[in-house]
């Protein structure tokens, strides 16, 4: 019998106390490199260290507890009748409904307080409201959020943000005070507190009082309905839980809706056409995302489409290839390395020297205080009333980073660019991480040539017109950002593999490699895309509009550029990217990319 590891029985534990939680027992959790979410009633919840580090567990059982919590005692279809269209109004919606599930038990139970604050506090490491120098700046779901819990659980606001939430404070107490003191009588009838919310939006002037979310005859019907609730619920305030057999027959029809395509994972694919999709973006309320950005808290209505996401893929190197072949194509790929090790590492060691001099520390001398300067120590004892004998240590310009190299995994890569763009990103990689650079290394490609098991079911389905993305994507995870290069080495000789190389769509992949930054903590957020042509699927190609891919390819550029906190850059190998990207750079060889990576990255840099 196989000796199960620390890390499965932790597993098994999370699981088990999320049934327990949720009152479930379909519920599991499972462990990602995502950010932690909630699949119909899978939890992801980020995966902790071999060793079980005290930190990383709590963060893992905050993320779970919050989940189940959500299982429990939040019905989506209720939340999506009252919620309001408008992004602002919807981001604080969702958020002020996420504080009174985790108030629920926070209430209840000590250690599960104890886990959702640990939550907490990484969620807020990556807010904006950290680093709000003016009220303009503060993400009003995230204060409000903050306020709601204090008037629920009576926990004070973290000091990381207590300044954030102080320049909004006396605002919102002003507009809607009366507001935040209703919603505690509330707490455990969803509905009735979805309505204290909504009028509390409404004094903010976050939505229009003349236009209600529902029409008096259906508000009239919830009335009615939130009696009957009412009525059958007359035992709940006793209960330990709070719920009713009405609240979970609701809760599994919701569930039961929630398999559908496109509504099971976090949206690396953003379909206009699909309100279910939109709901589940406003609704994550876990997603440890900037909420304000500058880009707005919900995405573009792309006019793209995937036919079905069902057999799309996010999967890490040692899933693709088992361990004696991933160390054979390791061997393989450093074989290459011998020809081009000089050549860049040198220039590596370029970029090094340019990092590390932003990182140095300098100083202000002959200060009034500070720290006593030794090389003015014989002057103190000369003349010890002498001033000016102090030194101050000057702030550092360098900000804390997180760069993506996210690399074109397509057919047309076979061969010497292939090699050359795992080599360079493999030096990148080593290099960065000892500047105290964090780096991950993302590819992307396609399951099948020419459609795989998505044109399948599109034509079982009799070719309804006008698909949309119509191949079953295959994105893969070569090195995790808080992965140490050593552990992940081997990982870039998958590149070398045999039939891995297929089709690319690079508006889906630069979403989702961009999802996976914003979810960071860094302060700059840095996605250089390696690529040598346009986005090609000849599946999805052949039965919609000849531009369909790269329309949303610059769709996605644009967003990103002009809204988002990423910083972008590519760089094209003998295709000219520079009609796509506005920081771009082409390459006619291979060669040249080692070089031009080190110099777009120090461009970057230097630009602070």
């Amino acid at each position: 019998m196989t000796e199960r590891s620390p890390l499965d029985a932790f597993k098994d534990v999370l699981s088990g106390a999320a049934r327990s939680m949720a009152r479930d027992a379909e519920v599991e959790v499972g462990f990602t490199a995502d950010p932690p979410h909630l699949a119909g009633k899978a939890i992801k919840v980020p995966t902790p260290a071999r060793t079980l580090p005290a930190d990383q567990v709590a963060l893992a059982r905050g993320f779970a507890d919050a989940n189940a919590l959500k299982l429990r005692y939040h019905s989506a279809k209720i939340h999506a009748a009252s919620a309001p269209g408008e992004a602002v109004a919807r981001a604080v919606f969702d958020a002020v409904e996420q504080a009174r599930v985790e108030a629920i038990g926070s209430r209840q139970m000590e250690g599960v307080r104890a886990n959702l604050n640990h939550a907490l506090d990484l969620r807020l490491k990556s807010d904006a409201i950290r680093r709000a120098r003016s009220a303009d700046e503060v993400p009003l779901s995230t204060a409000l959020a903050l306020k709601v819990r204090e008037r629920l659980t009576g926990q004070a606001i973290p000091k990381d943000v207590a300044a954030g939430v102080a320049m909004v404070e006396q605002w919102i107490e002003d507009k809607a005070g009366h507001d935040l003191d209703a919603l505690a009588l509330a707490i455990d009838d969803q509905r009735a507190f979805q309505k204290l919310t909504t009028a509390m939006l409404e004094h903010l002037q976050l939505i229009d009082a003349d236009v209600p979310p529902d029409t008096d005859e259906p508000e009239a019907q919830d009335e009615g309905d939130e009696d009957e609730e009412q009525s059958e619920d007359g035992d709940s305030g006793q209960d330990e839980s709070g719920d009713s057999d009405v609240n979970a027959e609701t809760r599994a029809e919701d569930q039961g809706g929630d398999t559908e395509d496109g509504e099971t994972e976090y949206s690396d694919e953003f379909d206009a056409d699909s309100d279910a999709g939109a709901d589940d973006m406003g609704e994550e309320g876990m997603m440890p995302v900037r909420p304000n950005r500058p880009m707005s808290d919900l995405p573009p209505g792309f006019d793209y489409k995937a036919y079905t996401l069902k057999h799309d893929e996010i999967v890490t190197a040692d899933e693709l290839c088992d361990e004696e072949e991933l160390v054979r194509l390791r061997g393989f790929l450093d074989q290459q390395l011998v020809s081009l090790q000089g050549a860049v590492t040198k220039l590596a060691n370029r970029l090094q020297r340019r990092l590390m001099a932003q990182q140095s520390r300098s100083w202000d001398f002959d200060q009034d205080e500070g720290m006593l300067d030794a090389a003015r120590l014989a002057r103190v004892i000369i003349d010890p009333t002498r001033s000016l004998t102090y030194k101050i240590e000057r702030d550092t310009e360098f900000r804390d980073t997180v760069v993506t190299l996210l690399i074109d995994n397509s057919g047309s890569m076979r061969g010497r660019p292939i090699s050359i763009a795992a080599i360079s990103a493999d030096i990148m990689a080593r290099t960065l991480e000892r500047c105290g650079v964090k780096t991950e290394i993302l590819g992307f490609t396609t399951r099948a040539w020419k459609g795989g098991q998505a044109r399948e079911e599109w034509l079982a389905a009799g070719r309804p017109p006008m698909p949309g993305r119509l191949n079953d994507l295959r994105h893969i995870v070569y090195k995790k950002a808080d992965e140490p290069w050593r552990r992940a080495r081997k990982n870039l000789g998958l590149m070398m593999r045999e039939g891995l190389l297929k089709e690319n769509i690079d508006g889906e992949a630069l979403l989702w490699a961009h999802s996976r930054l914003i979810a960071r903590h860094e302060e700059r957020r840095i996605l250089m895309v390696i690529s040598d042509g346009a986005p090609v699927d000849d599946s999805t190609l052949s039965v919609n509009s000849g531009t369909y891919l790269e329309r949303h390819l610059r769709q996605v550029i644009d967003w990103i550029e002009n809204r988002s906190p990423v910083q972008l850059v590519a760089i094209g190998i003998g295709h000219d990217v520079t009609r796509y990207y506005k920081r771009a750079v082409t390459i006619m060889d291979a060669e040249q990319l080692g070089g031009t990576m080190v110099e777009q990255l120090a461009g970057l840099f230097d630009e602070d």
